[in-house]
């Protein structure tokens, strides 16, 4: 059942209702927008960057494509497309968080990165573009904060081109016991602490760490990509499954 069909949902470990989460979630890309990048770097050990580079990789952009990267933030990926699509291509930088967005401008002028890109501030579940428009979209650890995750599943399908793909970057489910055990450790105790010291923020994080809890695992948002109308959908774990990409393609 998707999320959105009942009139409650999940904002980390609590329940609470539907119309509400979005609101609550904004509240915290508010709170940490600003020390958003340090944070990806300390909390990581820097192994954002590969995962990043990773998912840039297998998109495989070429000069005069159109590309949305959606839940885009402070715009890594969007920098990256930026010098692949070249003068004759597209960005869409979107995000539904005004502060992110805010923040993300502004680092990617700051590095000269003016002419092919632009912001949207849209919500995931309806995005505001016309039908058959993107040859790729990404996004990038924000899927697991969008409500009905369905609902914006089937709109990412509906804008992008025949042909074209999605890959959706995402934290996941760690395949070893160890690794698990680790995992939950570092989260629950651990980052918490970062998130106070660097962002004056520890609930926050909290809730950061309980949403990748209740995100589904790498087999279940397959199928919920496949439900959505996508095809040749597969998955590869990184860091052991820590994270995944999942990558599906419109036909």
């Amino acid at each position: 059942m998707s999320e959105g069909d009942s009139n409650k949902t999940h904002f980390g470990y609590k329940t609470v209702e539907a119309d509400k989460k979005a609101d609550l979630v904004a509240s915290v890309f508010h709170s940490v927008a600003a020390k958003y990048d340090i944070m990806n770097d300390v909390m990581s050990f820097g192994i954002h960057r590969f995962w990043k580079r990773f998912t840039i990789e297998t998109a495989a952009a070429r000069p005069g494509m159109k590309v949305l990267d959606l839940a885009g933030g402070t715009g890594d990926l969007t920098a990256k497309f930026s010098h692949l699509v070249g003068e004759r291509g597209q960005v869409v930088l979107a995000d539904i968080n005004d502060s992110m967005l805010k923040v993300g401008r502004t680092k990617l002028r700051d590095k000269g990165i003016v002419n092919n890109v632009s912001y949207v501030q849209a919500n995931a579940e309806a995005l505001p573009f016309p039908d058959n428009h993107f040859d790729i979209i990404t996004i990038a650890f924000g899927l697991r904060n969008v409500t009905d995750k369905d609902a914006a599943l089937r709109s990412m399908l509906r804008v992008l081109k025949p042909g074209g793909k999605l890959l959706v970057l995402e934290f996941s489910k760690p395949q070893h016991e160890m690794m698990r055990k680790a995992y939950d450790l570092y989260s629950f105790k651990i980052l918490p602490k970062m998130g106070e010291i660097i962002t004056k923020d520890a609930d926050s994080y909290e809730y950061l760490a309980e949403s990748i809890r209740m995100h589904p695992d790498q087999d279940t948002l397959k199928e919920m990509m496949q439900t959505a109308g996508f095809e040749q959908v597969d998955y590869t774990n990184m860091t052991d499954g820590i994270v995944a990409l999942h990558k599906g393609y419109k036909f």
